[in-house]
């Protein structure tokens, strides 16, 4: 598994906090839930002041922010007052991206949606690790049979790349009932790659997926919201994004947007620069019109 890396990019502290929260204790989580509600009263605190808020100790604080990824409080401190900066500087405030209109209207809505996620895909990258995102890459360029594996809500976006590999002249499978799934697993070989997608990382049956994989030593790419989960754990290579989206409005599939643009990202990145991969497109635009001209 790649190591998680402890830094953060500009604006991305939040859904770093995010990716981490479900892998940290009850006692942990005080802390790292008064970071993401009130980022600017703890870049004010000192370590007894965060004891005292969160009614937790000295001990209990150092370890939540080794386990959030950090080096200590005074590290967690410099990254909360970073971001604050620069959201004031970006004028990224909450009440500077919200909705337009009348509240109760549907303008107000709509807009409210989509200002809310615009601002929280641009943060999502923050839990993202660009060296195992190319060590992915790599992977899947020098690799042999390309599996995809999803369930639930992560299916469609698990479709959705096979389809752009195939158009592209890559070899995919992304079988959609379970056993399909880990038959296939059960026939990779250490030259292969399996990606397994899974918005919590726990999903029992994808997970059942990733392990068979890679008891046959095969590469497992993890494509999940926590950076702490059983799917990270197994995995070869870990992209982590998308946990900043499960803090508001959950009857919406908002967090699979996250999960698209990584794998389209993922895709891009695999198939860039290759003639090959230009002259597959050709064909399948050509069979396309073909059959949008030539209908039965």
């Amino acid at each position: 598994m790649t190591p998680y890396k402890s830094e953060p990019p500009l604006g991305g502290s939040r859904a770093h906090i995010k990716s981490m929260f479900p892998s940290l204790v009850r006692s942990e989580q005080r802390v790292a839930q008064l970071c993401l509600d009130s980022p600017e009263t703890v870049a004010r605190m000192s370590v007894a002041d965060l004891v005292a808020r969160t009614g937790t100790s000295p001990a209990t604080i150092v370890r939540a922010c080794k386990n959030m990824g950090f080096d200590g409080f005074q590290h967690l401190r410099q990254v909360l007052l970073r971001d604050l900066g620069a959201a004031a500087r970006d004028g990224l405030h909450d009440g500077e991206m919200g909705a337009t209109g009348e509240p109760g209207s549907s303008e107000h809505l709509v807009t409210g949606i989509f200002s809310r996620a615009a601002h929280d895909i641009r943060g999502s990258l923050g839990s993202l690790d660009f060296a195992a995102f190319d060590a992915a890459v790599k992977a899947i360029r020098t690799g042999g049979r390309l599996v995809v594996v999803a369930n639930g809500a992560s299916l469609f976006p698990a479709q959705s790349l096979a389809l752009r590999f195939l158009a592209s002249g890559v070899g995919c499978e992304a079988p959609s009932d379970i056993v399909s799934q880990h038959i296939t697993a059960k026939l990779l070989s250490e030259r292969d790659v399996c990606i397994a997608i899974s918005d919590s990382g726990m999903n029992s049956f994808t997970i059942g997926s990733a392990r068979i994989a890679a008891e046959r030593k095969a590469t497992v790419i993890g494509v999940t919201s926590y950076a702490k989960s059983e799917l990270a754990d197994l995995a070869t290579h870990t992209l982590v994004a998308g946990a900043e989206f499960h803090s508001w409005n959950d009857q919406l599939p908002i967090g699979n947007i996250v999960q698209m643009l990584v794998l389209t990202a993922l895709h891009a990145a695999v198939t860039a620069d290759s003639l090959d991969v230009e002259r597959a497109r050709s064909a399948v635009f050509e069979e396309v019109l073909h059959m949008v001209e030539n209908p039965e």
